[in-house]
């Protein structure tokens, strides 16, 4: 029962998550220019780095499993830069601005997917999450509804 917990805290978050963002966020987005609301929905990424708390024992109950930890740290930083310089593009109207959040969105997506298999191997029968728990059940699914409505706004303002 106790392995349930986690899968359910996660989905019941994105569902909120994504209620927010359709109900709330999505039509002030929609109304603003393409740069600054692509600015706000990555600006949460930038927060990214926590995610090497993973290796931190004394964050974590105990030492998590390499195969997820090590992945899921790595990625998540590079996300984070990833982020900080597709808003720095933003900002200043690069040219390269685009492709830039392109890159991140699409990093960043298959990293959060990547470490959300690899937890669901590896760490969360082991219940050794700790403090850092609410990285994938509060965290990740705001992530997850951001770059999916990154990718919508993309879309969208390309075509």
């Amino acid at each position: 029962m106790q392995e349930l917990i986690l899968p359910f805290n996660l989905s019941a978050s994105f569902l909120s998550f994504w209620l927010v963002f359709r109900w709330y966020l999505m039509p002030k987005l929609s109304a603003m220019p393409r740069n600054e609301a692509l600015t706000l929905l990555i600006l949460p990424h930038t927060i990214r780095h926590l995610g090497l708390t993973f290796l931190l024992v004394g964050v974590t109950s105990q030492a998590l499993d390499p195969k997820f930890a090590h992945p899921a740290a790595l990625g998540d930083l590079l996300a984070a830069g990833l982020a900080f310089a597709a808003i720095v593009a933003l900002r200043a109207e690069w040219k390269i601005a685009t492709p830039l959040v392109w890159v991140f969105s699409i990093v960043g997506l298959l990293d959060l997917i990547d470490a959300l298999i690899r937890g669901l191997l590896y760490v969360v029968p082991s219940g050794k999450l700790g403090a850092t728990y609410f990285i994938p059940a509060l965290i990740v699914p705001m992530l997850l509804v951001s770059h999916i409505i990154i990718v919508r706004l993309l879309l969208k303002r390309a075509g």
